[in-house]
């Protein structure tokens, strides 16, 4: 496992992992730029900490929302295999 330094709202941080490094401050960037947009919604007296889990809170959101129409795509495309199936077996 490998040490990767990150920079996140200024402060460096050594992530020790298994992933790919290029991959490991991909998301580090991704973290940095959710908070500093919510940082940049005239929240400046927000501490980091409070920022951390705003951020946080935003990308657990997305995970949902994803996991969410990851389903209902999975559904669609059962659905309509099973019509699929059934047209092949009425011919």
């Amino acid at each position: 496992m490998d040490n990767v330094d990150v920079d996140i709202l200024g402060q460096t941080y050594s992530v020790k992992g298994g992933a790919d490094p290029e991959y490991t401050r991909q998301i580090a960037h991704y973290v940095d730029e959710k908070m500093r947009t919510l940082a940049g919604r005239g929240t400046a007296t927000v501490s980091t900490s409070k920022l951390a889990v705003f951020a946080a809170l935003n990308i657990a959101d997305e995970l949902f929302r994803l996991r969410s129409r990851q389903q209902e795509m999975e559904d669609l495309v059962r659905r309509k295999t099973g019509d699929l199936f059934a047209a092949l077996e009425d011919e």
